[in-house]
Order: structure tokens, then sequence, then C-alpha cells
């Protein structure tokens, strides 16, 4: 996530609740990636957790993304 991004997101959350939610969402999928990533074995199970949540937070992304083009074009 850029900086800009994250300035949009400082901005608007506390007004945009979905906005929050994405938001936390997308930090908590990548908590989880990076713990289950730091494992020194990956079992198959763990493996296809791990794609289940990069499915996720990618989709969880994508939401974000057009709620923010939408702050963007707001402030233009």
């Amino acid at each position: 996530m850029e900086n800009s991004e994250r300035t949009l997101i400082e901005q608007f959350e506390g007004q945009d609740s979905e906005l929050r939610a994405l938001w936390q969402q997308h930090q908590d999928f990548e908590k989880m990636i990076v713990k289950l990533e730091g494992k020194p074995f990956l079992s198959p199970v763990v493996e296809q957790e791990i794609k289940e949540l990069k499915k996720k937070k990618l989709a969880g992304k994508t939401k974000l993304q057009a709620l923010l083009d939408k702050y963007r074009q707001q402030e233009a």
C-alpha cells in the first residue's frame, strides 16, 4: 500500500465504516500470511490456507481501491 493511499485511509476511515473494516481486514490477512509463511515447514494444508488468505486479501484490496478512487475524485 502506497503512502498516498494510507494517507487517504487515515483521512477517511473515521467517517467510512466500510473503508475502516476493509483496511482492518487487509492488515489482519497480512499478519496471518506473514505468520504462516514464517513457519519452518509448510504442510500442504498450510500452503492452501496461505493461498486462500492471499485471494481474500486481494479481493478486499480491490474493494478498498475502489473506495479510495471515489475519495480521490472527491478531492480533485
